[in-house]
């Protein structure tokens, strides 16, 4: 079974983060996701960049995963 913190590194692997939390039963998972890799895209185009990284862990690992995708501009404004 997945943990989060596998999930975690996983997507650390492919994608440079300012900030990564994630939490899970081992088959559902939510990720909070700050990169400056999402600056200018849209938020189908970040979930790509995420799934792309993860890659066939998506269908035999991870069976859901719900994403906050941020810039850290958009991450310091929410803490505000």
């Amino acid at each position: 079974m997945v943990t989060p913190e596998q999930v975690k590194s996983y997507i650390e692997q492919n994608l440079e983060c300012a900030k990564i939390e994630v939490i899970g039963d081992g088959q559902h998972f939510e990720a909070l996701i700050v990169s400056a890799s999402f600056r200018g895209k849209s938020r189908v185009q970040r979930h790509q960049l995420v799934y792309a990284g993860l890659g066939k862990r998506m269908r035999e690992e991870i069976h859901a995963l719900s994403m906050m995708t941020l810039t850290p501009e958009e991450f310091e404004e929410q803490r505000a």
